[in-house]
């Protein structure tokens, strides 16, 4: 059944029950009324059958409503925005059977409380005007939810890279190289690869890979060193081995057109991080590292270094494990970008496993927290290709503290940018028990709060901004009890 046959039975059926409503009649009613059984007018109105024309006239006639109005697509104001989601490429385009969701069931809360939904997704649609939400980050908020429903772990995904690896003989006990993935892309998926194909384009500075379906060319940045031509290779051959035909053409993307891109842009991403750093030898590295006793920047860095010189593919691999293998099930990752000169950082990803940690990214360009090593460490980063340092981060807010893992290097793609990458660690019962290091004395600790405008914190002499926020809300309380007072006095 075509999309468009579903749109005109749900439509119908919305119409049916809002006028079988509004005259006061129950389906048992309606049944009495017209002698069609209730269980047929139950169907019509979740969308299921669309009556045939005897049994539209029948509905027409003792419902007292033009037959024109009942089969013309158009809606009153009052369920307009539902159409507009109904008739839009949404519910095509998002695989709802990801989070366990039948359409089926979605199609009934829409028919079972028509004008109770209209006014949420009418909400959402303002707030998203609002926040002005492209598509892109309605995909990418999707795919979020996707990756923390699943504690950001796949066993097939992780499966498929170690059968990989076992056909095509790729040692995983050492370093993968980008020449052996490259000779695996042109013998087995007759890719040709142009190794400076985008250095004349001076307006794609920015991407690192673009790739030609066509003739299957895979043209490359002129930049990329050993660790980033990897990843990419890598990505290409997960397209092709996981049979992943709907996919994005450029690294990193410009812009999504369906929900199956992005997913399958995740899953080609997690299959190459599972293949340049394996689950085993990872697993292994992580188990000798929590047991030591002091915390050893230099030690994190030769663990990244061990498998990759990008320690964004090395963080993202621990969001993967770390939940998993280890039980560390409450953690965030964040990755902030930094213009040299500028006073804003721009938090550009971030991913929260098992409940919502702070910090989040926010809309409204408030200053982030410069207590926070992520920003701190962007600050201390020099000449160095690779920085790393932790601190225990407390929000007095909640009452809850996190390890916070970071490391910086200078932005390889954008002149006089820094990046930084981020693991925070829930600080529980159980963290404290596995985390030998989590004692150690050389750690600083430090009271910390989301944004400038919303921290409590008095004394901080790396305030970017006044707490406005809270000076709004201290101002709004203290009339509301003013006024309260009023009231009391003269009641």
């Amino acid at each position: 059944m075509n999309i468009e046959e579903e749109y005109i039975r749900i439509i119908f059926g919305l119409k049916l029950k809002q006028i079988r409503t509004e005259k006061n009649l129950s389906l048992f009613g309606l049944s009495k009324l017209t002698k069609i059984s209730k269980s047929y007018l139950n169907e019509i109105e979740k969308g299921k059958k669309y009556p045939k024309p005897d049994k539209i006239a029948l509905l027409s006639e003792k419902l007292e409503v033009p037959y024109d109005n009942f089969v013309s697509l158009k809606l009153d104001k009052n369920l307009a925005p539902l159409g507009e989601i109904l008739q839009s490429k949404i519910l095509k385009e998002i695989p709802l059977d990801l989070f366990g969701i039948k359409k089926t069931d979605l199609i009934d809360i829409i028919s079972n409380a028509p004008a109770k939904v209209n006014a949420f997704l009418s909400t959402l649609i303002e707030i998203a005007k609002n926040y002005n939400l492209s598509r892109e980050s309605f995909f990418l908020a999707a795919l979020r939810s996707y990756q923390e429903a699943h504690n950001n772990y796949f066993e097939d995904l992780e499966q498929s890279a170690e059968q990989f690896a076992k056909a095509y003989q790729i040692n995983l006990d050492v370093r993968i190289k980008s020449g052996d993935l490259e000779e695996i892309l042109i013998e087995e998926y007759n890719y040709k690869i142009i190794p400076n194909g985008l250095s004349s384009y001076s307006d794609l500075t920015e991407l690192r890979c673009l790739f030609i379906p066509k003739t299957s060319t895979l043209l490359l940045s002129d930049t990329l060193d050993e660790s980033q031509k990897a990843f990419i290779y890598a990505k290409e051959i997960a397209y092709n081995y996981l049979d992943l035909k709907e996919r994005l053409y450029t690294f990193p993307w410009i812009k999504f057109e369906t929900f199956d891109q992005v997913l399958n842009n995740f899953m080609a991403s997690y299959f190459a991080g599972a293949l340049i750093i394996p689950k085993k030898a990872i697993k292994n590295q992580l188990k000798t590292f929590i047991e030591q006793k002091e915390w050893d920047s230099a030690a994190f860095n030769k663990m990244i270094t061990h498998f990759t010189d990008s320690p964004e593919t090395y963080y993202t691999r621990l969001t993967n494990i770390l939940p998993k293998l280890f039980h560390f099930k409450n953690l965030f990752f964040l990755r902030f970008t930094h213009k040299e000169g500028d006073n804003r950082y721009k938090l550009s990803k971030e991913l929260h496993i098992t409940q919502q940690q702070p910090p989040t990214a926010n809309e409204t360009h408030e200053h982030y927290c410069r207590r926070w090593v992520s920003i701190e460490i962007l600050n201390k980063l020099k000449e160095e290709q690779l920085t790393s340092d932790i601190q225990i981060s407390y929000y007095p807010e909640n009452n809850l503290s996190y390890l916070v893992i970071s490391s910086a290097t200078p932005d390889p793609f954008k002149e006089n940018h820094k990046r930084s990458i981020s693991l925070g660690l829930l600080i529980s019962p159980h963290l404290t028990s596995k985390l030998n290091f989590l004692n150690d004395p050389k750690i600083k600790s430090k009271n910390v709060g989301v944004t400038c405008e919303r921290c409590p914190i008095t004394d901080c002499e790396v305030r970017a901004t006044e707490a406005t926020e809270l000076q709004k809300k201290a101002k709004n309380e203290a009339i509301a009890n003013t006024v309260q007072q009023i009231i009391n006095d003269y009641s």
